[in-house]
């Protein structure tokens, strides 16, 4: 894959206006223009596309090879700075900003709207990823047993993601099982998983900087009535969404079709985040998918699509893929079945 980061700059500098250049501060924002991956680091991109790097004496020899110009400086921002320039306001401190002196033009998200629609290689990247995942989850599904406990088996997922060849996991993975269901950030704890358990795992790989993201939710031995009713709940509102996912469609119009299934059922109060967000070099980035979110897709978006019911004291169910907007139909990337396993 050689993707073209000189072809990003100049996307960057067509969107500028108003000043002379823009100051990228944000780490994962500088890799995405250069291909430079640090925790000290800024580019300055012009209005006419040219551009240069900063970064300190830890990083320096690898910025040899990527066609850009590169100075060391251990203040990155200060070093590049200028009047008329434009920073990323979002993501610069005050403290940073005030020492840049007069003349300097707080910007909108700029990189970010680039961001969001994704390259054949930015896709191929994010397909590998979740088929790490997919064969992970397949690989431990047997590991899913009462008297386990959920940090065991956010471990051994964790390392199976890695032995198939991820770089690391792309979050830190949650185990839910039982009452813990509920909560839909759960941490796992050395909770035994038990029988009658519903456990969910919301998990994923990094590969090569792309965040895969998917949630199964499976039951232990025998379910109960309210479990098998809210798990087809769930994976209605979640097939609603999926469906709905075309390029053109408004952000709150996707939710809507998924949340309303779930509406409809009772379980309105029981569904308390969005449908969904982007995924990419960051694990949660835009768009974002919510009964208050605005802007229309575009196509080659890769979004997930993740309703949930969650009873309090009880347990939950959170289904979850990753998909790419196209004009045809959304290409789904995590294929695991969405048909209730039963362990």
């Amino acid at each position: 894959m050689t993707t073209d980061f000189a072809q990003r700059r100049a996307n960057l500098a067509a969107l500028l206006a108003g000043v002379d250049a823009i100051l990228v501060t944000k780490p994962v924002n500088v890799r995405y223009l250069t291909g430079l991956d640090s925790s000290n680091a800024a580019v300055l991109v012009r209005a006419d596309g040219t551009a240069k790097l900063a970064t300190d004496s830890r990083y320096i020899e690898m910025t040899r090879d990527l066609g850009i110009e590169a100075v060391e400086a251990s203040d990155v921002a200060g070093r590049l700075a200028a009047p008329g320039v434009g920073i990323e306001a979002a993501h610069m401190t005050v403290a940073v900003f005030n020492k840049l002196g007069e003349g300097i033009v707080p910007l909108e998200p700029l990189v970010e709207r680039l961001r969001v629609v994704k390259d054949d290689d930015e896709i191929e990247l994010l397909r590998t990823a979740c088929a790490i995942s997919d064969q992970a989850f397949a690989d431990i599904s047997a590991s899913i047993r009462p008297g386990a406990t959920e940090r065991e088996i956010a471990r051994v997922l964790e390392a199976r993601m890695v032995e198939l060849g991820a770089d690391k996991p792309a979050f830190e993975s949650i185990v839910a099982g039982g009452e813990n269901g509920s909560i839909p950030h759960h941490s796992p704890t050395d909770r035994e998983l038990r029988a009658g358990d519903l456990v969910t795992l919301d998990f994923g790989a990094l590969y090569r900087g792309y965040h895969a993201d998917m949630t199964r939710t499976v039951a232990l031995g025998t379910i109960a009535e309210w479990q098998r009713e809210i798990y087809d709940l769930v994976r209605a509102a979640q097939r609603a969404g999926r469906q709905a996912l075309r390029p053109g469609a408004e952000a709150a119009e996707i939710d809507a079709a998924s949340r309303s299934v779930i509406e409809r059922a009772g379980h309105a109060e029981h569904f308390r985040h969005g449908l969904g967000h982007g995924v990419g070099l960051e694990i949660h980035e835009e768009p974002f998918l919510g009964p208050s979110r605005t802007g229309r897709l575009e196509d080659r978006v890769p979004i997930t699509v993740e309703p949930g019911v969650y009873l309090q004291g009880r347990g939950g169910v959170r289904i979850e893929d990753t998909l790419v907007t196209r004009e045809g139909g959304a290409e789904l990337l995590t294929k695991t079945t969405k048909e209730l396993l039963v362990l």
